[in-house]
């Protein structure tokens, strides 16, 4: 370490600093060996190995597993507010050259994958939506999302409003209270309205910013759903748990004969017919409120062949590796209940959020449901998150979609 460093350190163990150097950005408080002085919850800290070599600096918090979130490990960087501005012009830079076009809603800020621990930012036109889950972020949102709008205001992008969404039993593990509402943008007023209409592969939606899932819209399945669009043309399509009707409105464009879209949930069912109608497509449309895990079982009792292509997009069946095993068994039930429903030929779209559904054990548990259908899969694709949540290598927390489109023979 060099000598005038002005940060509190804390000393890590050999495995931290074999994970750190392997590009990870996380030390949890078992790996933490000692500390100098007492430092503040939110406070930055210099983090190095046993033998005192440096490895990083990052936002400590005191009460949360992962102990220390590292945003750097250039010994040089100093953390002022010119140095948070080139991290924000980095990562809308990036947007702006992966999204093209399609920049007009989208993620601009995807955590650890840009350097800002436990920061969402999505884009919805002129509003942003924002979630925090760092206790050290939360010290300096203010300068991020005064800079950030300055930044896209630069590029003729006006920002109208900042909404918080920060209603995340999550934010307790750090210490922080859950809330949601406007954030005070200087100079601006706030909107009225959290009823926001976006467009996604020339498809319009209503979205809830303010009671939807999320942060209202689940942008990463952008290019799977059109994906599914590509394939769709003359079959019959069950879309299970179709929340805002993404995946079925998809296939409606790209000329699905007929659609029937399931959710459990009254309100994402309204909220999908509304979106229907707003393209013009709800004649080709059907919904159905029904719990998936009940309905799949009982058309296969019911010996139905109703459907062409089945689109699989569940929420996360476990956000623990604790209850992996179980949800594996949740996921194998539904792909093995669609692979026997459709006719030889027929296509499934399937797919998991979750981190800890390992693309290892999802591919495994797709061969097992395969092998008790006796059916075989024929890959089409293979696909991840949209290039707007960016993997970044050594975070493996970062890479947690799992898409794959199939032919069942």
């Amino acid at each position: 370490m060099k000598a005038e460093r002005k940060f509190p350190w804390a000393a890590v163990t050999k495995k931290a600093e074999k994970m750190l150097n392997a590009g990870h950005v996380w030390v949890y408080d078992a790996e933490i060996t000692g500390m100098s002085g007492q430092p503040e919850n939110g406070a930055l800290v210099d983090v190095k190995g046993p033998a005192g070599k440096y490895l990083g600096t990052g936002f400590l918090s005191l009460s949360s597993k992962i102990r220390i979130r590292i945003i750097s490990k250039n010994a040089n960087d100093t953390f002022d507010e010119a140095f948070w501005e080139r991290r924000l012009r980095y990562a809308w830079q990036y947007r702006k050259d992966v999204m093209g076009d399609e920049i007009g809603y989208c993620r601009l800020i995807f955590g650890e994958a840009d350097q800002f621990p436990g920061l969402t930012v999505d884009r919805y036109g002129d509003v942003l939506v924002t979630q925090v889950l760092s206790y050290g972020i939360e010290q300096i949102k203010g300068l991020l999302y005064t800079k950030l709008a300055e930044i896209l205001e630069q590029d003729g992008v006006r920002i109208a409003g900042i909404y918080e969404r920060n209603d995340l039993a999550a934010r307790k593990l750090e210490g922080l209270e859950e809330c949601k509402g406007w954030y005070p943008l200087p100079g601006r007023k706030t909107p009225v309205s959290t009823l926001l209409t976006i467009e996604e592969n020339g498809l319009k939606y209503n979205i809830d910013i303010e009671n939807g899932q999320k942060t209202g819209y689940f942008l990463d399945q952008r290019y799977n759903r059109r994906a599914v669009a590509e394939i769709a043309r003359g079959k019959k399509v069950l879309d299970c748990f179709t929340h805002t009707g993404a995946f079925a409105l998809n296939a409606a464009k790209g000329g699905a004969a007929r659609v029937t879209a399931v959710d459990i949930s009254a309100d994402a069912l309204e909220l999908a017919k509304e979106n229907a109608r707003l393209n013009g497509l709800e004649d080709k449309m059907d919904f159905l409120q029904a719990d998936v895990m009940d309905l799949l079982p009982r058309m296969l009792a019911e010996g139905r062949r109703d459907y062409d292509l089945i689109i699989l997009d569940p929420p996360a069946f476990t956000k623990s590796r604790k209850t992996v095993d179980n949800a594996m068994r949740g996921y194998k039930e539904i792909n093995f209940r669609a692979m026997k429903l459709l006719p030889r030929g027929g296509y499934l779209a399937t797919c998991s959020c979750s981190h800890f559904a390992e693309e290892w054990r999802f591919k495994e548990m797709l061969r097992d449901a395969a092998k008790e259908a006796g059916v075989s899969l024929k890959q089409i694709e293979a696909r991840q998150q949209a290039k707007d949540h960016p993997i970044l290598w050594g975070v493996e927390e970062t890479n947690y979609l799992k898409f794959f489109l199939f032919q069942v023979i």
